[in-house]
Order: C-alpha cells, then structure tokens, then sequence
C-alpha cells in the first residue's frame, strides 16, 4: 500500500509543460486526496492563484465526460468548476479551485448548517429539472441490471454465498419500470456531501464528481444524496428533505416509489462496488461502509413496491451475511 501511496503523489511527467502551456509555468504541484478510480488531483499554487489539476490518464481514464458536463452545468449557472485548461488526449484538466470546505466536514462540526446546507443541495437538485437533460446515454433498464448485478458478481462471492442469479435478476425486472421516466434529467449519479463544496463566502455549493452522468430519473440524486454511503442520514433529515423536494415539483407517491426502487438499486450496486474496491483494485477501506448502505438497502427494501426483491434477498443473503464483506471473510 505505501509504495502505491507514494506514486499517488507525484505529478505526471507532462504536468509543468501542460501548465506552463497555459501561463502557470514554475508553478507549485502539491498532491491532494485521489478518489475510488484511476483520477488524481493535485493542487497548482502560482503567486496569488490557486487551481487543481485533474490527473484522467488514458486508457484508465477519459476526461471528455467530465468537461462536456462540467461546461454544460457551467453554461446553466449550476456550480461546476470552470475549465481553465485541458488536454484531453493525455488526460490533464486545470480546474477553478474549489478550496477545502467539504459540506460533509461542515455539517458534521456545525449541527446549524445541516438543514441549510441539505435544503441548499435539495434545491440545485429542483432546479436541475428545469432543463432537458442534452446528450447524455439513457440511464436505462440495461444500465440498472448491470449495476445491480455487482453486488452478487463480488459481494455474494467474498462472503462465501452462491446465490440464485436468474431470478435476483428477474425481481429487479419487476421493479425497474418504477424507476424509469418519459422526462429524463441529467443525473449526476454521485450526488452527496462528499462531492459538494462550500464555495466562497456565499456558500455556493460547488459540484464535483460528475462525470459519469447520464439522463434518468429525478429521484436517483435526490436518494444518493440522503441515503449517503459516507456519512448517517438521520431519517428525520431525509423525509424533510423530501417533503421539500416535493412541495417544490409537485412529486407524489409514484416519485416515492422511483425514489424506494433506485435507492435499493443504488445500494445494492454500492455494496458490491466497495466489496470490488477492495477485492480487485487493493482499497481495503471501503468495506468497512458497507454496514451503512445495508441498512439503507433493508430500509428500502421494507417498502411495498420492492416486495419482489425483498424476497429474492430474504430468500438469498441472511442477515448474518449482510454486513462488512471484509469482516465476514474472515470468519
């Protein structure tokens, strides 16, 4: 893990010509945080500026994504990072830099600017409908049973379960209609507090982590949100914020249904995803989240229009097995 730490934090070889391209010659390139892919960041301090380098590298790795969506949020006044710079065929992007104050560290040491700072994510979600979502993949029945199905492509295996693929398939296939839409939005797809930042003095929430959208249901944010596989969501927090989301689009209980169906296909793909992390791409942190999205993924499933998979998982996963796949590796 060190030595993999420790190349994590060296600049590619090409980043001070790439930025010295664009006026930032001499620059300082100082390391920040990776995340759960192949991207890094690093942060380039040039007197008084300050940016952040997005390192994207082919083949791991395409940076279009992330500038179309970025540039389109732009264009709509929606709280995108600007794109200074970019070269997308080596995978270097010179973002506007956010600084340091995360919405989740903020809500976490202020109990105050918790309902604030949810109503403030709640609305950028209400305004997001205002605007058709334009080239984007339809977030389809195909691309959820793909999603869904990581969890039983690498949880079921680490835990030591072979289950019934053919009809967990065939439960999801019950559901799924629920969560499609006649009236796509762009779906960021990892909408939570750990991708929006407190921007300024105004406390614009700034966006990051959106370069896998695509066009589908309006509850899919909204859940991925209040259902965050990073930190607790109290209950109460989430039924006003849906009472909010509501109240502003007029949403009933066909929206609540969308909203049960892809947050438990959310989950579920989640469990998986943090159980591959660790599996096949050496992260062994994110197991240890997956107690959290289990018990979102239970809430979910107690909801009427989920009976078809509540009993695929009833009948599949015990209770004893849902829970931290690294842990229960070993026992």
């Amino acid at each position: 893990m060190g030595s993999a730490m420790a190349t994590d934090m060296i600049p590619p070889a090409h980043a001070p010509d790439f930025l010295a391209a664009h006026g930032w010659a001499g620059a300082a390139i100082e390391p920040l945080a990776g995340d759960a892919s192949f991207r890094r960041y690093f942060r380039i301090l040039h007197g008084q500026r300050r940016a952040i380098l997005m390192d994207a590298p082919p083949p791991h790795e395409d940076p279009r994504p992330f500038v179309a969506v970025a540039r389109w949020l732009s264009a709509r006044d929606f709280g995108a990072p600007a794109i200074l710079a970019a070269d997308e065929a080596r995978g270097l992007v010179l973002l506007e830099d956010f600084g340091d104050r995360r919405m989740r560290e903020t809500v976490d040491a202020d109990a105050a600017t918790l309902v604030p700072l949810y109503e403030a994510a709640v609305d950028v979600l209400v305004a997001l409908r205002g605007h058709p979502a334009d080239n984007l993949r339809p977030y389809d029945r195909a691309e959820l049973h793909r999603e869904a199905q990581v969890l039983t492509e690498y949880y079921c295996p680490a835990v030591g379960l072979s289950v019934d693929l053919d009809s967990y398939r065939a439960a999801w296939d019950e559901v799924f209609a629920r969560a499609l839409t006649d009236a796509p939005v762009t779906v960021l797809r990892d909408y939570h507090a750990e991708n929006l930042m407190l921007v300024g003095d105004s406390n614009r929430l700034g966006l990051l982590d959106f370069q896998d959208a695509l066009a589908g249901h309006p509850a899919y944010d909204l859940v991925s949100l209040l259902q965050d596989a990073r930190r607790d969501v109290e209950p109460s927090i989430e039924e006003a914020m849906l009472r909010r989301y509501r109240a502003a689009t007029g949403e009933g209980e066909a929206f609540m249904d969308a909203y049960h169906v892809l947050g438990a296909q959310r989950n579920a793909k989640i469990v998986g995803v943090f159980t591959r992390l660790w599996k096949r791409d050496g992260k062994p942190r994110y197991p240890a989240l997956c107690p959290r999205v289990w018990g979102y993924l239970e809430r979910d499933l107690s909801y009427p229009v989920l009976a078809p998979v509540a009993r695929w998982f009833a009948a599949n996963i015990p209770p004893e097995l849902r829970g931290d796949p690294m842990v229960l590796a070993r026992a």
